[in-house]
């Protein structure tokens, strides 16, 4: 009978030592809880609702699941498989066991469907051939929490006005600079001042020269030769006389002796003190050399006129705009003093060489100057017109520019984003031209794209063959 009751106590403990093993079995396996992720960065779970550590944005309720099974554990159940863990402020630093960073903030799961699904992830050389980007997907909610905009490529003709300061100069063809042939001494001056206008054939000044005194002596005796031999019956001596007067006529011409001066002298027959010198051009005195009373000897400067009737206007470009400079491209022409008159000109000349120190070329206008509105020295403004021809345009906003590469993120699925390594041109107007890299009628981010590259590159960084100097153990 004792032998009986210990039997049946022996099976009543073994059957609770089942019961409470079970019990323990079953309160230590994975449990069902409610978890948290942010929109932009669904690698990012958390129990807990809050912001998320990388873009500040307000979690969500993620989908229950079961907890994430540890790095390297097997996936036997259908539980996510996850590779490693990385820092969420430096994607580039890795660690194969969950850790912290100096700043205190947990290592970010990578799960082994998620590296394989993006094109850039881990292992791989990243999307469109950019190294270290991902493409990124985005729900409708993050597209929306996020502000991520989009736009459309268009194909279009591109066009821009380059602005320019210019100066107004004197046209060099049109100043001509009077200098003595003869000696004397000066014994009136009607060109008295600089920037007197003068106009051509006005005397200029009176000159006391002997040479000129000498010449109209011999211009006067050939000339009653010639009148003599006039009556020979010689044909010779009548030529003889004739060719003298001629010689002796164009030596007072080659003197600047006016032609109505020597009208004077044929009908006086007698030779004056003084010769009248004439001015040859009509403009203003720019240059006066010479006063009154003064000794005047051959090659000295007397006086320089200017003719202001037509101008050129030069204006200095950047390098960068030279090929928008072409001979005969149309510009207008801003004057300072009166912004609503606008002057139509055309590039008649640019000038072969650069400035070293502005780095700038420098082109010329023409254009006339009627009531000599326009005066050397005036500073005008240079709006010129360029025409970029057609383009494939995206707003400006849409190119992220690195430095070494420009990058737009395309939209080639809903939510699914697409780096692109894109060749951009000209820019105007809030929009740039793509010359590679982007289609027309392609979707592109014009919003919140730094978000998607901040993701993209988190999803592009590559697991390390090697742990790396200060990655967490």
């Amino acid at each position: 009978m004792k032998r009986s009751l210990s039997i049946v106590l022996l099976l009543v403990a073994c059957a609770g030592l089942l019961l409470v093993a079970g019990a323990c079995s079953k309160s230590s396996g994975p449990e069902a809880q409610e978890l948290w992720t942010c929109p932009m960065h669904p690698t990012y779970i958390t129990d807990h609702p809050g912001t998320c550590p990388i873009c500040n944005m307000t979690l969500v309720r993620k989908v229950t699941e079961k907890a994430p099974t540890p790095a390297g554990a097997a996936a036997a159940t259908g539980e996510r498989r996850i590779l490693f863990y990385r820092n969420p402020m430096n994607p580039g630093v890795t660690s194969p066991t969950p850790a912290k960073d100096e700043m205190g903030m947990d290592f970010l799961p990578v799960y082994a469907e998620d590296a394989a699904a993006s094109p850039g992830g881990a292992g791989s050389a990243g999307s469109a051939g950019i190294a270290g980007h991902a493409a990124v997907e985005v729900s409708e909610e993050g597209v929306r929490l996020g502000g991520v905009g989009t736009a459309t490529a268009k194909l279009g003709r591109l066009a821009r006005t380059t602005r320019a300061s210019g100066s107004v100069v004197a046209d060099e063809r049109l100043r001509v600079r009077a200098q003595s042939k003869i000696s004397g001494w000066v014994e009136k001056l009607d060109v008295s001042a600089t920037g007197q206008y003068v106009r051509r054939g006005a005397r200029a000044m009176a000159v006391y020269s002997p040479a000129l005194l000498a010449a109209q002596s011999e211009y006067l005796l050939a000339r009653d030769a010639a009148n003599r031999f006039a009556g020979s019956q010689l044909p010779e001596v009548r030529r003889g006389g004739q060719d003298l007067l001629v010689s002796a006529r164009r030596r007072l011409e080659l003197l600047d002796v006016p032609e109505s001066f020597i009208a004077e002298l044929d009908r006086t027959r007698t030779a004056q003190r003084t010769v009248d010198l004439l001015v040859p051009a009509s403009g203003f005195v720019s240059e006066k050399a010479v006063t009154l009373g003064q000794e005047i000897v051959p090659g000295m400067d007397l006086y320089t006129v200017t003719d202001l009737s037509r101008v050129w206007v030069e204006a200095a470009f950047y390098e960068s705009e030279a090929r928008a400079l072409v001979v005969g491209r149309e510009a207008e022409i801003v004057l300072p003093f009166d912004p609503g008159k606008r002057l139509n000109a055309k590039i008649s000349y640019i000038y072969p060489t650069v400035d070293a120190q502005a780095r700038t070329l420098t082109a010329r206008f023409e254009l006339p100057n009627p009531g000599f509105t326009l005066r050397p020295g005036m500073f005008v403004d240079i709006e010129l017109a360029i025409d970029l021809g057609e383009a494939v345009l995206i707003p400006e906003s849409a190119v992220l520019d690195s430095g070494l590469r420009k990058i737009v993120y395309v939209e080639t699925a809903p939510g699914r984003f697409e780096p692109r390594d894109v060749t951009v041109g000209e820019r105007s107007g809030g929009s740039i031209q793509v010359i590679k890299g982007v289609a027309a009628g392609e979707q592109v981010a014009v919003k919140a794209n730094f978000l998607l590259d901040a993701e993209s590159r988190i999803g592009g960084a590559t697991l390390p063959a090697a742990a790396a100097p200060g990655d967490a153990p």
